[in-house]
């Protein structure tokens, strides 16, 4: 195999693993923006105020960037969705530039 065989092999680990990573970090960051917008919607008791206020302080900025981009119509506010669809095309951004060209 060879010492370049060997660098590339830990180079296309080292690409797998940091997209696996992503992937992980956006499924995850996903479902918080989910349960942000779900506690948005129902009132929350007193004991679980933390989690709304930690919900609202880790979703609200990321979310606010689609927010000016497509501001609410009404009642409806599709920013929440906009910031999930986001993160999805970030995902596939990575694997097609990382994992496709470095195997």
């Amino acid at each position: 195999m060879g010492v370049t065989g060997a660098n590339l092999a830990l180079i296309g680990d080292a690409a797998t693993t940091a997209a696996s990573f992503v992937a992980v970090f956006i499924y995850l960051y996903s479902a918080l923006i989910f349960a942000y917008v779900i506690t948005s919607w129902i009132r929350v008791p007193y004991a679980l105020n933390w989690l709304q206020r930690f919900l609202y302080d880790v979703c609200e900025p990321y979310i606010r960037i689609f927010r000016r981009l497509l501001p609410p119509v009404g009642a409806l506010d599709l920013s929440p969705l906009l910031a999930i669809v986001g993160l999805y095309l970030l995902r596939l951004l990575i694997n097609r530039v990382v994992i496709d060209h470095l195997h």
